[in-house]
């Protein structure tokens, strides 16, 4: 008998707005309702429950861009789906034993897992390393701070070593450990290459870049490029023709030249302003052009080293919560204390949190981040002012939608993924739970 577990007495953000004393039931690896707590009238948005009526929208309706299952779907696992083993998992399953559970969180929030499209590492390890041992202890750096759902990003790097890297990631995408693969480089501008090896860098010749498509196995996701390099915008082409995300990023590219870009197929901006040209009021270069197309969703790095306040507020208020994706970008550091860390073949070193590259023709560049997204949302809420719901989409429902996964996470829905977050009335983290198994349990931590 599988059991049902209750999350009652916390708000529930769900995707047409929050339920005060809200309740989420969780059935095996699955959610099977979610709204207000029985016998409590329902605030902003209705609940939802599988195979039943809502008071407000159709149960299962997702209420934003990304659609969710319809009420009691019950698909199998889909390609890049979260399903797997959690590493440093398992304080308490909602899948284990039988009967009934109610577990009381009021006082906090309960918002969907965290997607994160950008993340290099953790907890010591990285993506780069190209083992098992070392993507596993990154994931579960991430996922005992919220992240249910990520990309492994690697580093520019030789081509047959990101192929390697590639390889043996997509054994844990297959898996369902990871979403898929981010390749960050080599195809990226010399003059904006920050963290990058620049002798490693290269043009985007359109067969190196079927090359990596290919060694990931059909688990690559995204790839970021600089357009205006020779061969770029055939790889964009490339790119958008394979169902690969193209994504303009380290580019010097300008604002005619990134137009061009988008028309080509691209639809990520890697980390808005960082590794490209600053918007001036007669060149507005590339960051213009990927505010203003509605096409194009942008990644926010929110750890407030890589953006003013003032800025990122700026984008997000431009862009709209639907096209912004907070990343980490995070690097092995992430989890960590400060010290020196590989990042792919740079040696970085992190002073204060913050991560820089120790020594070569780039020293000093800021290299990724130590950011988790339960920080980055907090922050959002706290130091951005951002709203709850503002935040929701940003780290979890428009992330979800980019990858073609909302689906199965992103949002808190009847037949989706258990995957949740449970957070104290100031916004801390609490409680993780990845597929109906809790990773960090909100009474044991």
């Amino acid at each position: 008998m599988v059991q049902r577990t209750h999350l009652t007495g916390a708000r529930v953000v769900l995707p047409d707005g929050v339920v005060d004393n809200g309740r989420v039931t969780v059935e095996g690896t699955r959610i099977t309702a979610a709204g207000p707590a029985a016998g409590t009238a329902a605030g902003p948005a209705a609940g939802i429950a599988a195979g039943g009526t809502a008071a407000g929208p159709a149960a299962g309706s997702a209420g934003g861009p990304a659609a969710g299952p319809a009420a009691g779907h019950a698909a199998g696992p889909a390609a890049g789906s979260t399903a797997g083993p959690a590493t440093g998992s398992a304080a308490d399953s909602a899948s284990g034993g039988g009967g009934e559970r109610v577990l009381d969180l009021a006082g906090g929030w309960i918002v969907p897992g965290f997607v994160d499209l950008h993340v290099h590492g953790g907890g010591g390890a990285s993506f780069s390393a190209g083992t098992p041992e070392e993507a596993l202890t990154a994931i579960g750096t991430h996922r005992r701070h919220g992240t249910t759902t990520m990309l492994a990003s690697t580093v520019t790097g030789d081509l047959d070593d990101l192929a390697r890297q590639a390889a043996a990631l997509s054994e844990l995408v297959e898996q369902g450990e990871l979403a898929g693969i981010h390749f960050e480089g080599p195809f990226i501008s010399p003059h904006r290459c920050g963290a990058h090896q620049p002798s490693l860098l290269r043009a985007p010749d359109p067969a190196d870049v079927r090359k990596l498509v290919d060694a990931a196995r059909g688990t690559a996701r995204m790839m970021t490029l600089a357009p205006e390099l020779p061969g770029g915008l055939e790889s964009v082409r490339l790119l958008a023709e394979s169902g690969v995300l193209a994504a303009v990023g380290h580019t010097d590219s300008t604002y005619e030249s990134t137009l061009e870009a988008v028309e080509a197929g691209a639809t990520v901006a890697t980390h808005l302003f960082n590794a490209m040209p600053s918007l001036l009021h007669r060149a507005p270069g590339p960051v213009a052009a990927l505010l203003e197309d509605e096409r194009i969703t942008v990644e926010l790095i929110n750890d407030g080293t890589h953006l003013h306040p003032a800025v990122l507020g700026l984008a997000f208020h431009r862009a709209g919560a639907d096209r912004v994706a907070f990343i980490t970008d995070a690097m092995g550091a992430a989890g960590m204390s400060d010290g020196r860390y590989p990042l792919g073949p740079m040696e970085v070193e992190v002073k204060d949190g913050v991560a820089r590259i120790s020594d070569g023709p780039t020293a000093g560049s800021i290299a990724g981040s130590t950011l988790t997204l339960d920080r980055a949302f907090r922050r959002a809420v706290t130091v951005d002012g951002l709203g709850v719901e503002a935040a929701v989409r940003a780290l979890s429902v428009t992330p979800a939608r980019v990858l073609g996964i909302a689906d199965r996470v992103g949002s808190l829905e009847p037949g989706k993924d258990a995957d949740l977050v449970v957070l104290d009335d100031d916004f801390r983290l609490r409680g993780v739970m990845r597929r109906g198994t809790w990773v960090v349990h909100p009474e044991l931590g």
